[in-house]
């Protein structure tokens, strides 16, 4: 599988990616993406299977990268981390094509459930 981290702040995308690491398969690929306009090209070229988006990036934000990534492939799953846990962001993001919202930090707890549950 390829996943798909995408964050303004390296420290965030580091710790996702240890995150993943502890579970996904060996020959699994993980790329990354610094804001909305890197995780729309990536995506386009690469099409990962997994995409972890933050909301708040330069250049394009998470809402915008989200629903283009989604206008480009209708199966796309997007899973939002972010620290704005207002209720309006949840539902713009959702109502642009995430399939999830998760609250900053996510932790390993977090991250299992959400892979377990959505069948990922």
């Amino acid at each position: 599988m390829k996943y798909l981290v995408t964050d303004d702040s390296k420290m965030a995308r580091r710790m996702v990616i240890k995150l993943l690491k502890e579970l996904i398969k060996d020959g699994d690929e993980i790329l990354e993406a610094s804001n909305g306009q890197e995780a729309i090209d990536i995506y386009k070229t690469d099409k990962p299977d997994l995409c972890f988006m933050d909301l708040t990036m330069p250049i394009i934000d998470g809402f915008e990268a989200t629903k283009q990534i989604v206008q480009f492939d209708k199966d796309a799953k997007i899973v939002v981390i972010t620290a704005d846990i207002q209720e309006g962001a949840k539902d713009r993001a959702l109502k642009n094509g995430a399939r999830a919202f998760v609250k900053k930090p996510i932790n390993e707890t977090k991250m299992k459930q959400m892979i377990r549950s959505a069948g990922w």
